[in-house]
């Protein structure tokens, strides 16, 4: 009963992990024994932390400093609902287009000289139509060596200059993606040492019912010993290079993506009262605990062939989505974070509880070498970007997925996620004390 209650516990922390690495990171600690985290408290603590902790943060120049900015804690809207559109694709068709017009690079690099530096937020204003148009039309914009984006607060005011729109994570009602600055609507990533030899895959910040439109990924120190490097990849040029008949047939019976395991294999020994007590488990989990993450979950026993597992699908979609803005259609899938044959194949230190898979719709496996076709296809058009303190990288969400490589020693990167600006703002349920619990317990 203790390891059920053990694996139930752990298996909550992980039902929300359609993106990113399923855990919420945890308070940083440095060789120095203090939590990096407390930088950002307050200017004297980040001076104090500077002094004392081999992780420190550099504050953006005081001119740039104008008036204290509102406290976005408790004020951002809900993240908006998934935009799908993927009825009646001609596959074929879309990817010859594809290969006939051409997919124009996705990264535009933008270095900062001493002049731009010394610009401050002016740069970026000026510039502002350049970047998003960019963005809106390639995918991605990446910044290097600018001074104003090396603390939460700098990195804030160059998003809200350019005009992006912040909102929650679309797992944020789960209590498992913890605030590095709640105030400034900055998320921490994935730093986490129980996750440092992790490998994360391609994926697009979004579940069946919530994506963000954009985001914003900022470096505030790389990883201090190595490793940790920022990827990403363009959907469009995925989609083109799929092979046709894997693609259409991914598109025709569509994706289910299990996003945790509950072993209950000890109610084997309990005899008539197996299958009533297994019955109570699924309903538990399904109706009291799986609606918190508001991913329109499924709990399923056997889909993975082990008849005692439970495991919390989710609903069918299509692998592929028409972009809501260009009407073009993109890779829109998180196979390649995901599918257990992958993840088997990887470094990976998530525990079993934790493990994900991607079935067909109708919990079907994926054939190995759709997969492996998938992962080639995948990598091929991977960009990894090391990035260093202050760099930011903004990606169309919809179009570009993102992921991460393993890492040695102290890493700091975080990440604030950007609505569009024509959805209805709804606001964000209240996390609750199990979700608040299960944030606690993986710090």
């Amino acid at each position: 009963t203790m390891q059920f209650v053990t694996a139930l516990a752990i298996a909550l922390v992980v039902f929300a992990s359609s993106s990113d690495a399923f855990l919420s990171t945890p308070k940083l600690h440095t060789s120095s024994g203090l939590p990096a985290l407390s930088a950002f408290r307050s200017k004297e603590s980040a001076c104090q932390a500077a002094r004392s902790t081999q992780m420190t943060i550099a504050m953006p120049p005081p001119n740039n400093m104008q008036n204290p900015l509102p406290p976005l804690e408790g004020a951002l809207p809900d993240c908006p609902p998934t935009k799908w559109n993927a009825d009646n694709m001609d596959v074929a068709a879309e990817q010859e287009r594809y290969r006939s017009e051409g997919i124009p690079d996705s990264i535009l690099e933008v270095v900062a000289d001493d002049a731009a530096n010394a610009k401050g937020l002016q740069y970026f204003e000026e510039n502002r139509e350049r970047f998003l148009s960019h963005l809106k039309a390639n995918g991605a914009v990446l910044f290097k060596n600018f001074d104003m984006s090396k603390d939460p607060e700098g990195f804030r005011r160059v998003w809200e200059v350019l005009g992006l729109l912040p909102c929650l994570d679309p797992i944020h009602s789960s209590g498992l993606r913890s605030f590095l600055s709640a105030k400034d609507g900055v998320y921490e990533e994935v730093n986490k040492q129980s996750l440092a030899k992790h490998y994360i895959g391609l994926h697009n910040e979004a579940t069946f019912t919530k994506t963000a439109a954009y985001g914003a990924f900022v470096c505030f120190s790389p990883a201090s010993k190595s490793g940790g490097e920022f990827f990403i990849a363009d959907g469009a040029k995925i989609f083109r290079d799929l092979d046709t008949k894997i693609l259409q047939d991914l598109y025709d019976r569509k994706v289910r993506i299990s996003v945790s395991n509950l072993d209950l294999d000890f109610l084997n020994a309990l005899g008539p009262l197996k299958e009533p007590l297994a019955g109570f488990f699924k309903s538990v989990v399904g109706t009291l605990i799986a609606p918190k993450f508001e991913m329109d979950l499924d709990m399923i026993y056997g889909a993975d062939g082990k008849p005692m597992r439970l495991q919390a699908i989710e609903h069918p979609q299509s692998p592929v989505n028409r972009h809501p803005d260009t009407g073009r259609p993109v890779w829109f899938c998180n196979v390649h974070n995901h599918a257990r044959y992958l993840r088997d194949r990887r470094p990976c230190s998530v525990p079993e509880v934790g493990m994900t898979d991607v079935y067909f719709g109708d919990l079907s496996h994926l054939p190995a070498d759709y997969l492996d076709h998938i992962n080639e296809v995948s990598n091929k058009h991977i960009e990894t970007m090391a990035m260093k303190e202050g760099d930011v990288l903004l990606v169309d969400n919809y179009r570009v997925l993102h992921g991460r490589d393993t890492f040695e020693g102290d890493r700091l990167h975080a990440v604030s996620w950007f609505r569009k600006g024509d959805e209805q703002d709804t606001a964000a349920k209240d996390v609750g004390v199990i979700n608040s619990a299960i944030n606690k317990l993986i710090q």
